[in-house]
Parts: C-alpha cells; structure tokens; sequence
C-alpha cells in the first residue's frame, strides 16, 4: 500500500493510527504489545511529554526500544520513578488519576468487552489466553481506555467467550450500574479502520476508514452487524516521519 509520502504496511497503519490518538502530556498506562509500541511512537513524534506508566510500577517509562514485558528492565532505568505495584493501583489507578489506559485484546465484541483469558469453555478451552493482569483494573478505572488489535472475525466477535475486561457490558448504563468509575472504551483502533461507541447504546460503530480499505472489508471482518457512521472520515496515511520513528524504534528491539 502506497502512503502519502512512503509505501507502508497495515500493521503501520495501526500503529500510527494509535499513536495519533494519544494527546501531548495525558498520562497513559500502557498495556506490553501493541498499546506499548503505539505510546512509545506518539512519545517519539507528537507527544513527547506523554507520561507512560507500566503495571510493574515504572512511572514515566522513556524507554529507547520496545520493552519484552512489564519486568523489562529498560522501563526502570528510564522511568521518572519507580513505585510498588500496590501504589500503581492503589494512588495512580483507582482514584482516576490516569487519562487513557491502552490495551489489546484477543475478542472483543460489540459493546467493547475484552477477553484475554480463554478461547472456548473456560472448563475445557481451546486456547488458554495470558490472562488478565491489571486489564480489568485499567478498564474499570482509567478515564478512558483505547483498545488496538487487528481486525477479522476471530477477534471481533459477537459476544466474547469470557469477560476478562468489562466494557460498556450489554449497553449503555451497565458501567454505571456496576459501579465502573472510567468511560470505558471510547476507541477501537484497527488494522482497516477506527470505531467508537455509539452515545446512545454504546455499541461500537465504525467512524473512521483506513486508506485504501473498502467498507465491505470492514463488514467481513466484523463478527456483528457493523454500524457504519453517516460521515465516515478516511484516516490520514503515515507520513515519512511517523514511518521512520516506527521502523527505528522496532528495529532497535
């Protein structure tokens, strides 16, 4: 696929289109993968005082390749300061004290609910899943959330097989009845595009097409009925700078 200013790839695409989600200075808890590569490209072009927080209680992480997991010790000796993981949750997490938590998922669904626990039966799985680390923490808490994965049907799924994360649970008002103090999700970033939550039911609607992607992949790759928004907007394509800060920043991993 050819960009505005250099050929790039799908995955770029999410990448930067995550990245660009993130505003100068907000506090972000970052979740290893996906959400981590796209914070540390937002840190490296527009938001170089984006503060990035790791669940191993790395504080203004300004790490110079892509960390292996939340014990990676370059999130330590870059971080501002280093606290336990209790005051994590306990000051930084649960009081709303953190403006986006940035997360991936294996299914997500419909209303935005995430599992990252188990394929199938949670008795006799298909695929046992990493789990649930502090995601559900982050999903109930953090004034926002944006999530970021690949769409196809796999992932994108009527209802997920565990709620490992709660969304916006069966529709608008359950977060509220649940006690869940954060928004939930307010962005979906994918490979082909960008959804967010319809104010009225809280169902995810596609608002946002990546180039070159027709809206009828969209809809094949959806395992719902995808709502699509009346004025669907085209996403940007990278440009040279956010491509080459990508390249380096994985090529130094």
């Amino acid at each position: 696929m050819t960009g505005k200013y250099a050929e790039y790839d799908s995955d770029e695409m999410m990448a930067v289109a995550a990245a660009r989600a993130l505003a100068n200075g907000v506090r972000c808890f970052v979740g290893i993968g996906l959400p981590s590569t796209a914070a540390n490209l937002a840190r490296r072009t527009h938001a170089p005082d984006l503060v990035l927080i790791y669940e191993s209680g790395a504080v203004g992480a300004k790490p110079d390749r892509l960390p292996a997991s939340i014990g990676d010790g370059i999130l330590a000796e870059t971080a501002d300061a280093v606290v336990s993981v209790p005051e994590v949750f306990n000051y930084w997490l649960q009081p709303g004290r953190i403006d986006v938590g940035f997360l991936g998922a294996a299914q997500l669904d419909r209303f935005g609910n995430i599992n990252t626990t188990v394929i199938g039966d949670y008795a006799e799985p298909a695929v046992r899943l990493p789990g649930a680390g502090g995601a559900p923490e982050i999903a109930a808490s953090c004034r926002e959330v944006f999530v970021v994965l690949p769409q196809s049907r796999r992932g994108f799924v009527e209802k997920v097989d565990f709620v490992t994360s709660v969304g916006h649970g069966r529709g608008r008002g359950d977060r509220e009845r649940l006690g869940l103090p954060g928004a939930g999700p307010t962005m979906v970033v994918t490979d082909l595009g960008v959804l967010r939550p319809d104010p009225d039911t809280a169902e995810l609607v596609l608002t946002e097409i990546h180039e070159g992607v027709p809206v009828e992949r969209v809809r094949a790759a959806t395992g719902w009925d995808l709502r699509i928004a009346p004025e669907l907007a085209r996403t940007p394509p990278p440009t040279e700078e956010e491509l080459t800060a990508l390249r380096r920043l994985k090529a130094a991993s």
